[in-house]
């Protein structure tokens, strides 16, 4: 118990949630944007999708196939050697950020497709029956029309970053995960480990309830 008043008096609390919100919200940031943008590309250029291209489809989906599958303790190891090339460091913050948010990048792309899919066939038939073009199709009906699902979908990718945020310390990043690992498990000391499970349990239940209420709003639409 003294371990832990202590690590609360000295801020490192505080500190090791906004270093693991820091992480989930860039690693959403980027590999959210990108995620989007790959998923719907695997949606619009599959057989009978809106652009269809075969070689487009093949390619992309062997990476979100190839990518997404591996722990993310060995891609955040394998990723070393790109990062100190886009981030200037293997190690740290910078080099862990920008493996959560290559991990979530195909991760999300996955999710996003998956939901683009539930979209009704006669909604976007009925669009470029009006005389919509591809393009203005996948803007105006394909992802209105899939975003409540698509939401759910991000609820669930944050709840995935906020697991691997745990790894950091592997790569001498920070957050919960990393200070109940090294102040709690390491030290024989549950306190620390239960009130940094009980902080992410908090986060994520918060954003779980965020989620489900926007997802609701606009699957009422």
């Amino acid at each position: 118990m003294d371990g832990l008043i202590r690590l609360i008096q000295d801020g490192s609390f505080i500190e090791a949630t906004l270093q693991t919100l820091l992480y989930v919200v860039v690693a959403l940031a980027i590999g959210g944007v990108l995620g989007l943008v790959i998923g719907v590309a695997l949606t619009v250029t599959r057989a009978g999708g809106l652009l269809e291209s075969r070689p487009v489809f093949v390619v992309l989906n062997f990476l979100v196939n190839f990518f997404r599958p591996i722990p993310f303790i060995l891609l955040a190891f394998a990723l070393q050697p790109l990062a100190r090339v886009v981030v200037g460091t293997g190690i740290g913050d910078p080099a862990f950020m920008f493996a959560l948010s290559f991990a979530a990048t195909f991760g999300i792309a996955r999710l996003v497709e998956q939901n683009l899919l539930t979209v009704s066939p006669g909604v976007i038939e009925a669009a470029r029956a009006m005389g919509a073009g591809p393009i203005r199709t996948i803007i105006t009906v394909l992802i209105p029309e899939g975003a409540g699902p698509v939401i759910l979908g991000y609820t669930f990718a944050f709840i995935a970053v906020v697991d691997m945020t745990a790894m950091a310390g592997m790569i001498a990043g920070g957050g919960l995960g990393n200070l109940a690992l090294q102040y709690g498990y390491r030290q024989f000391n549950p306190w620390v480990t239960w009130s940094a499970v009980l902080i992410i349990i908090l986060i994520v239940q918060l954003v779980q309830l965020l989620g489900n209420g926007i997802a609701r709003k606009l699957l009422r639409r």
